[in-house]
């Protein structure tokens, strides 16, 4: 893959795929005739050994998915392959440790160590992340403008089931009960973009549903990713919290201020 081209998509997944991971796929073929599908479970993303031995792995399935979407070529490489040695980790630095990085310390460095490893050996000519980890997104973003790389990060919009749930691998581990439970996140979002005081809306509308267990809900500005202020052109409702023991996160642009 390490060939000269003129343009290569790629589209990284931890397998699992579902109709999120294909929109990717097939805005992928927007930008190129090659796209490239990776499928890699990276384990300095897991805090918890547990969750990353239970994580989803149908490798045959996936990649029969990928390829049906518009994938071109499917790679699944070893841990090994990817850490052939001890990996120098690259730091996400200060926004790293705010908001998810709270209660997953060292997330955002894991997912940058194993980005650049990836574009490294596929050598992409643009990349397609989804806005469902929208923290992971803007230090992706941020990652790649600082460090000067000839890649263009290409975003697509979270996928949502019909009842407005934000698609994620996770969901499969909710249950009945757990399910409906968890459509109060994207309830709370929605009503908080039609509010005057979308924090306020999000934490009492979260907070009548006791199946979910609030982490946090905050409204952020999207250029900075600092809390709202009256500037703010941008903003973006973040919520994460459990259902079930399984963690979910979503998030919302909302509507400018007036």
């Amino acid at each position: 893959m390490r060939k000269s081209v003129k343009s290569r998509a790629f589209v990284p997944t931890m397998g699992a795929l579902h109709d999120g991971h294909l929109s990717l796929i097939e805005l992928a073929k927007n930008y190129s005739d090659e796209v490239v599908v990776s499928i890699f479970v990276n384990p300095l993303q897991f805090e918890n050994k547990d969750d990353l031995e239970k994580y989803p792995r149908d490798l045959e399935a996936d990649s029969q998915m990928a390829l049906t979407a518009g994938a071109t070529r499917i790679w699944a490489p070893t841990v090994e392959d990817i850490y052939p040695d001890k990996p120098i980790i690259i730091s996400s630095g200060k926004l790293g440790s705010k908001y998810e990085g709270v209660n997953r310390p060292g997330h955002f460095d894991g997912v940058l160590t194993v980005v650049d490893r990836l574009f490294k050996k596929v050598v992409p000519t643009v990349a397609i992340f989804g806005e469902k980890d929208f923290q992971q997104l803007f230090i992706i973003q941020k990652w790649v403008r600082e460090s000067d790389l000839p890649i263009e990060i290409i975003t697509a919009p979270i996928v949502r089931d019909i009842d407005g749930l934000a698609l994620s691998s996770r969901n499969i581990r909710l249950g009945s009960d757990g399910r409906e439970s968890a459509l109060i996140i994207s309830k709370a979002l929605y009503a908080a973009r039609e509010s005057s005081d979308p924090a306020a809306t999000m934490l009492a509308l979260l907070a009548s549903e006791p199946g979910f267990t609030l982490d946090y809900a905050e409204v952020i500005d999207e250029e900075t990713f600092e809390p709202e202020t009256s500037t703010t052109r941008k903003r973006r409702a973040l919520i994460a919290g459990w259902v079930n023991g399984v963690r979910l996160l979503d998030n919302m642009q909302m509507r400018a201020q007036v």
